[in-house]
């Protein structure tokens, strides 16, 4: 069915294509998947934008920081699992996506707490300062703008390397820092790519609220984590050799 697309005659799915034609075959085959795990990793952000918002409402940054912990305490495993499905349609698996929510949500969810409260804490505080910003009787500067601009800009590129390294190995958080690094530095161009494409979206989707919450529930977080995740991937294949990786350690079927 050409859902996103228009059905082409020639058109293989079991055929791994290369460019716009591979970003289509992946959208086209897999979207339900990823529209459903959405659904359930938008449930584990509610607490989370629920504390921030009452921390703007109260002004208070005693009410943010605990909001941020609980919040990004339940909010890790949830985009872990989102993630997890992600990369698991760019490297073909498709097995029942229910399946692989609840096996993916068993092997991430300790190691989704750190990177989960981290992030919650830098969006929380980034969108205190925004509206810090906002309150300030002095005009905002265009100095300003740069420091917030590419804070998000950097701290983005930085969990779009650290996120796929905890759904797909083993290993410490200190290990995942350190090849976040250098994968940054190393494939700088793609993975700007991925944290420019994140933050434009999500500029997009508040300036345009309220009328961009209805499309919340559709689009959620699936469809940017999706298009960063796509742009870094196969950079991610090299560097870390993913799909050989996990073909020796599981070589009846990728896991």
């Amino acid at each position: 069915m050409g859902i996103f697309f228009r059905e082409e005659p020639d058109y293989f799915p079991e055929m791994r294509k290369k460019g716009f034609a591979r970003y289509r075959q992946v959208l086209e085959r897999d979207w339900k998947r990823f529209f459903l795990v959405d659904l359930l990793a938008l449930a584990s952000l509610i607490p989370f934008g629920l504390g921030v918002l009452y921390a703007l409402l109260t002004e208070s940054v005693l009410v943010l920081i605990p909001a941020c912990l609980v919040g990004g305490l339940i909010a890790g495993p949830g985009l872990a699992c989102m993630h997890d499905c992600i990369l698991r349609a760019l490297r073909d698996n498709l097995d029942d996506w229910w399946y692989s929510w609840k096996r993916s949500l068993k092997l991430n969810w300790k190691a989704s707490l750190v990177p989960g409260v981290a992030g919650c804490l830098f969006v929380g505080f980034f969108i205190f300062a925004c509206a810090l910003v906002w309150w300030a009787n002095a005009p905002i500067t265009l100095g300003t703008v740069a420091i917030l601009a590419v804070s998000a800009w950097f701290v983005a590129m930085f969990f779009s390397v650290w996120w796929p390294q905890v759904v797909l190995f083993d290993q410490s958080h200190r290990i995942c820092l350190k090849n976040a690094i250098l994968f940054c530095l190393r494939y700088f161009r793609n993975a700007a790519k991925a944290s420019l494409v994140q933050l434009a979206w999500w500029t997009v989707m508040v300036v345009l609220l309220p009328w961009s919450a209805f499309v919340v529930p559709f689009l959620g977080v699936w469809y940017v984590l999706f298009v960063s995740n796509f742009l870094i991937y196969d950079d991610l294949d090299e560097a870390f050799q993913v799909e050989d990786r996990i073909a020796e350690a599981f070589p009846e079927g990728t896991i």
